[in-house]
Order: structure tokens, then sequence, then C-alpha cells
């Protein structure tokens, strides 16, 4: 297996690491992704390039080029590829992988992996970049399923024969970060709370009978009518948040469940579908760290045999 420099870009954070034969050795994380380019073009380019010459300088270790797949893809990243049309597995990735060389980056050539798209009606279409890649990266191990990312944009994502079929995209982690920094909320909710899973059930239960808008300002009377416990109120939050995810995943009766991401959401995810007669996996750090640069690393090795 060769070497290569790999950029997972996100919105507003960008992971670019080394990988040694199937390993990555080495990596940065750039507090900035597609949104920078988006305000002040150029900004990215410039970061990522010292990012990759960091990482050289470091090692003696020559990579055969770089992949990169993400926001990076997108309008505001570094080059814009179109999401190819689901079902997409590996083989169909692979071909619709793009060759650019950026020589205001890198004289490394980057091969841009796109993400995918759905398309129906409004609530069958949606589109998604670098998650493709982190569910192939963890899908040797764990096999067709319904696999839950947890993230600014959380994604649901259906494989099944071994291709992305379906999936639904939900603003979990950018709707806790406004509410949490931006409204009255921000004096309830401490998000370096534990979790009491009574609260945490009792918060998705509200929710699902009286919607989000109703149990949020709940939130704020469970701390200053009933004197809640900041673990109390955190949990209840998250219960009535992580309620669009479950519903979501409740679509998928049959299928074998995979969550990842940091490990209380992960487990507060697993509480709720237990509660609704559904066990589901807990993929760990260990199995979900540097998963989309496995993937991307999949992809191309996949790209490189049948060239």
């Amino acid at each position: 297996m060769a070497n290569y420099i790999v950029i997972d870009g996100g919105t507003t954070t960008t992971r670019i690491g080394l990988a040694v034969d199937g390993k990555i050795i080495d990596k940065i994380k750039i507090p900035l992704g597609a949104r920078a380019n988006m305000e002040k073009p150029g900004t990215l380019e410039a970061e990522v390039k010292n990012a990759v010459n960091q990482l050289q300088g470091r090692h003696s270790v020559t990579p055969e080029c770089i992949l990169a797949a993400g926001m990076i893809t997108s309008e505001f990243g570094l080059f814009c590829l179109p999401h190819i049309e689901a079902p997409a597995g590996i083989d169909e990735l692979a071909a619709a992988t793009k060759t650019v060389t950026l020589h205001n980056v890198s004289s490394l050539p980057f091969y841009f992996v796109p993400g995918v798209k759905t398309l129906g009606r409004l609530e069958e279409s949606d589109m998604m970049r670098g998650e493709e890649c982190e569910v192939f990266g963890l899908y040797d191990i764990n096999g067709d399923g319904i696999y839950v990312l947890p993230g600014s944009h959380s994604k649901i994502i259906r494989i099944a024969g071994g291709k992305i079929t379906d999936f639904r995209t939900l603003l979990t982690g950018e709707m806790v970060a406004s509410l949490c920094g931006g409204t009255i909320l921000r004096d309830a909710v401490k998000l370096s709370s534990s979790l009491e899973e009574s609260y945490l059930l009792g918060g998705y239960r509200y929710c699902r009978e009286h919607g989000i808008n109703e149990a949020l300002f709940k939130v704020r009377i469970l701390k200053n009518l009933m004197s809640a416990s900041a673990d109390e109120v955190y949990s209840f939050f998250l219960g009535a948040v992580l309620e669009g995810e479950i519903k979501n995943i409740l679509t998928y009766p049959d299928a074998r469940i995979f969550v990842a991401g940091k490990a209380e959401l992960r487990h507060a995810t697993a509480v709720i579908l237990k509660a609704e007669g559904k066990t589901a996996t807990e993929l760990d750090d260990d199995a979900v760290d540097g998963s989309t640069f496995l993937g991307m690393i999949k992809i191309f090795e996949n790209k490189k045999s049948n060239n």
C-alpha cells in the first residue's frame, strides 16, 4: 500500500493526515474549513498548503498523492466536484474520483472524492460530502445497516449490499451550538454536564408529544421553576434535540444500527433507541478515529486497481 496525504475537509474544521501503509502516523487539525473560504477566499488554500508542508517536513516519507473529501470538494473548498447519485458504493465513488493539480497548494496531484446525493420529492432528496468516506471506513467490520454519524450535520445512512442507498441529514450539531450560544438557553444548558437517563428520556418523550419548540422552553422551566440540576436540565435538552434523529432511525425497522460520535452522545442515542425496543451498537473512538481517512484510501486503491 502506498503513502498518502489525506484531507478530511469539514465546514468549520479540516483534518490532514499522513498515511503510511494504511495507518495514520501523523495528523494536523486546522480550526477552519469551507466556511472560511466562503468569508475570505484563499484562506483554506493557504492553511492546507502550510499543513501539507509541515507533515512532509516532519517525516522522511514521499506521499504518492493527496486524497481529499468532504466540504473541501464543495463550491467553497479547493475544488468543486458534483455529487454522484445513490445507490453508490466504493466502485461508483472510485470511478467518479477526480484528479487535479493545484500548484498553489502542492506539487503532489490531488484526488478528490465526490459526495453523494439522493433525488426525488423534497423528503427524499439529500446530499453529503465526507460521510460517504467515513461510512465505508467502518463498513468492512460492521457490514450492512444504518450508520448514525453525529456532527454539525448529523447523518443517518443506510447501506445495503455494500452501497449507500439512502440517508437523512439533520442540523443537530449546529442546532445545539446555536441554541446554547445564541438563545436564552445559554444560561440553562451546560454542555459539560453528565447524562441522567430518566431526564434524557423525559425530554425525548416530551418533544415527541409536544414538538421541539415547546420542549426547548421547558428546559428553562426545569431550571428556573423546578430547581432541576445541571445534569437533569442538560439531559432533558439533549433528549429533546435527539428526537428528530431517533424518529428518522426508526423508519428503518429491521436494519442493524451502528452509532458513532462522542461517547456521551452515542450512548444517549443508544439509550433512547433501547427505550423504543431497538438495539444499537456503539462504535468506540478507536473504531471511528481515522475512518474517513481509511475510507478515502479504500476508494482510491479501488480506483488504482481498476485503471
